[in-house]
C-alpha cells in the first residue's frame, strides 16, 4: 500500500536538534546518565516577576477569551517602542507588530506570504536548522551561502551579491547566530543592506532571537540604516533572553503590507498566541531587565569554561563565539578513525558515537550546512558542562 501521507511531508526533514533531544530524552528514560547539549533550551528558570505577571493575569479573569490574531495591541506597542528606543528602528509601529507562538511561527509565516514557487532565498549558512525546510514547504528554493571557522562562519556581502539572481525573493540572517555565535558587526550589515538595495522586491528576513544574550558590545538591526525598514522583517521573541521558551511568544516588526499579509495567514492557521503568555511577555518586556542581564553574565562565564576545555581537547578546532549559548568546532580531523564498533566518517557519526560512548548528546553541523562541524550548546550548569566536556575528551581519545 502507497503511503497516504503527502509528498509535502514525505520530503520534509525532521528537526535534528529536537531528533537529538528525542534520542537523549529515550536514553535518559532507560536510565542512562545522558548530559543533552543539543537543544537551545536555556537552563535558567523564567524570572520570577514574569511568572507573577502570569499568575497575575489568570487571577483577574478577564484573560481567557480570544485574542486578537496579531496580538494584543498594548503587547505590540510595548514592543514597537522596545524596537524604536534600543534597536533605533525608529518607523517600527504597533501596527507593524505581529505576535506568533514562538519565532519559528514568525519565521513559517513570513515564507509562506512572501514565496512564490520557484522563488530563491538566500541563507547566510550555517544556519539554523528549520530556514530551509520552511523555504521549501512555502514552494522555494534555499541558496546557500557558507562561512567557514577562517571567517569566524559568517559570509560576507560580496558572496552574497555573488548569490543573488532575479528570482532571489529574500534574505536571511540571525545575528548572533544559532549555531555558531557569530555577530555582525555594524559594518557587515551596512555591507549587506548595500547589496540588497541594489535590487528591488528582495526582503532581508533578520533573525534576532539571540539579541540579549550578545557578548560583542553592541548590536545592530539591519532594518535601523537607511532605507531598510521597508526592506527588512525583523523577528525575534521571547524564549531566548527571558527564559521563557515554553511560553511560545515571538514576534516580527515589518512593513505594514508585509505584516497584514502574516496576520491573515495566521488567522487561517492558528489565531492569537496564548493569552496568558502574551500578559507575561508584557512584563517581560517592560520590566526589570536586570534577571536578563545576569544570564547573559553567566553564558559568557560558561562560555570561557567550555573554550578553556575545548582547546584542550587535540583535534577539536573552535572559534570564540561572541553570542548566543552555542559552540561549533570543526571536527574533520576525527573523519576516517574507528573505536570499538564505531568508525567516523562525517558528523552524523561522531555525534552518535559520543552519544554511546560518552553519553553526552550534540547535533551534528550537517543539519546548519555546516557537516565538518557539531553544535555544542553551553546552556547548561557548569557542573554538567564540566563533566560533560571530560567525557567527550575521554571519548575522542580513544579514536585512532
Amino acid at each position: 500500500m502507497n503511503s497516504i501521507l503527502s509528498d509535502r511531508i514525505n520530503n520534509m526533514e525532521e528537526s535534528a536538534t529536537l531528533a537529538m533531544a528525542k534520542k537523549a530524552r529515550e536514553l535518559k528514560s532507560q536510565g542512562v546518565d545522558i548530559i543533552s547539549l543539543s537543544l537551545g533550551e536555556p537552563d535558567f528558570k523564567t524570572p520570577e516577576h514574569i511568572q507573577q505577571a502570569a499568575k497575575d493575569a489568570i487571577d483577574e479573569g478577564k484573560w481567557f477569551a480570544y485574542p486578537p490574531v496579531a496580538g494584543y495591541n498594548d503587547l505590540r506597542e510595548a514592543i514597537a517602542k522596545k524596537l524604536r528606543d534600543k534597536n533605533h528602528i525608529a518607523e517600527a509601529k504597533a501596527e507593524n507588530i505581529v505576535l506568533s507562538t514562538g519565532a519559528k511561527h514568525s519565521i513559517a509565516n513570513i515564507f509562506m506570504c512572501l514565496l512564490n514557487e520557484g522563488d530563491e532565498v538566500v541563507i547566510f549558512s550555517p544556519y539554523w536548522v528549520s530556514y530551509a525546510e520552511i523555504i521549501k514547504l512555502a514552494g522555494g528554493v534555499p541558496v546557500l551561502i557558507e562561512g567557514n571557522l577562517e571567517n569566524n562562519f559568517k559570509a560576507s556581502a560580496k558572496q552574497l551579491e555573488a548569490a543573488m539572481t532575479d528570482k532571489t525573493k529574500a534574505v536571511i540572517y540571525s545575528s548572533p547566530c544559532n549555531p555558531t555565535g557569530s555577530v555582525f558587526s555594524k559594518e557587515e550589515l551596512e555591507a549587506i543592506a548595500g547589496v540588497v538595495k541594489k535590487k528591488d522586491d528582495v526582503m532581508v528576513v533578520a533573525d534576532e532571537i539571540y539579541e540579549l544574550i550578545n557578548f560583542s558590545g553592541a548590536h545592530s538591526s539591519i532594518a535601523s540604516f537607511d532605507g531598510m525598514f521597508d526592506r527588512t522583517i525583523t523577528v525575534n521573541g521571547f524564549s531566548k533572553g527571558y527564559a521563557m521558551t515554553g511560553w511560545r511568544v515571538g514576534y516580527i516588526c515589518a512593513p505594514l503590507e508585509i505584516a497584514k499579509a502574516c496576520e491573515k495567514m495566521q488567522g487561517q492557521f492558528t489565531s492569537g498566541g496564548n493569552t496568558i503568555a502574551q500578559r507575561a511577555a508584557l512584563v517581560a518586556i517592560n520590566g526589570n531587565h536586570g534577571p536578563s542581564e545576569k544570564m547573559a553574565e553567566a553564558y559568557l562565564k560558561r562560555r570561557e569554561l567550555v573554550l578553556g576545555y575545548l582547546r584542550e581537547i587535540p583535534g577539536l578546532e573552535t572559534h570564540v563565539p561572541e553570542g548566543a549559548f552555542y559552540f561549533f568546532p570543526k571536527v574533520t580531523s576525527f573523519f576516517g578513525k574507528s573505536a570499538g564498533k564505531h568508525t567516523i566518517e562525517n558528523a552524523d557519526d561522531l555525534c552518535i558515537y559520543l552519544l554511546e560512548e560518552a553519553n553526552v548528546s550534540l547535533v551534528t553541523g550537517g543539519a546548519f550546512g555546516a557537516p565538518q562541524c557539531v553544535r555544542l550548546s553551553y546552556a547548561a550548569s557548569e557542573a554538567e558542562l564540566t563533566e560533560a566536556l571530560k567525557r567527550i575528551k575521554e571519548a575522542l581519545a580513544k579514536l585512532k
